[in-house]
């Protein structure tokens, strides 16, 4: 269960204004990728329900979201787009979606995140600390998980209007069978992650029959 361990050892420091940071929609094929920020002070009170976004079902993390938008002092919500991912790589543009977040948040003394080492200059040394697993060991960070997972379902629901027979209302442009099947069908849309795998076989796939049909 998510505590406040992190953040209690950062406020005994001196570091009042924390920040747990965490982001979605890496694995997807298609979509952005999103990350949520999530100020806490020593006076923040621990919401027994928060975890892992992962662990809840949709139903939670959408009743979960008011209440942490009531309880931290202050949240923050980024994005990167699909041509920033084709830019960057999905490495970087996570960061930037951070990034993002953060800015939102304004001023704040040190920063959870979850992962592993982030290399990214522009995070700062000593003012960050990566926790692995972190959305299931700190409050923060887990709070952070279901913002940023909630707003990024929403907007796959919002583009699933626009493109639909991909499934993206309950699949979120992760690569499930019915997603899989639908490439195959329907083709890729411009919110496809053309440098992933699955999209790029297709496309290749695509490229090969206009040759054909061509030559």
């Amino acid at each position: 269960m998510p505590s406040l361990r992190f953040e209690k050892a950062l406020w005994d420091q001196g570091f009042t204004r924390v920040v747990g940071v965490d982001e979605v929609g890496m694995a997807t094929l298609a979509g952005p990728v999103v990350a949520a920020a999530c100020l806490v002070t020593p006076d923040v009170r621990l919401i027994r329900a928060v975890r892992d976004s992962k662990l809840l079902t949709r139903l939670q993390r959408e009743e979960l979201v008011p209440e942490i938008r009531a309880r931290v002092a202050r949240v923050g919500i980024g994005a990167a787009s699909v041509a920033e991912i084709h830019r960057l790589n999905i490495y970087h543009a996570s960061h930037l979606a951070m990034q993002r977040a953060l800015r939102q948040i304004g001023d704040y003394d040190h920063v959870l995140v979850d992962g592993r080492r982030i290399l990214d200059p522009a995070f700062a040394p000593g003012k960050h600390t990566e926790i692995v697993k972190g959305d299931m060991k700190s409050f923060s960070i887990a709070a952070a998980s279901i913002i940023a997972k909630v707003t990024r379902d929403r907007l796959m629901q919002r583009l699933a209007s626009r493109y639909p027979g991909y499934g993206w209302e309950h699949n979120c442009g992760y690569p499930t069978i019915d997603h899989r099947k639908a490439l195959r069908e329907l083709g890729v849309t411009p919110f496809h992650r053309q440098d992933f795998g699955t999209v790029k076989i297709m496309l290749l796939g695509e490229q090969l029959e206009l040759d054909v049909a061509t030559a």
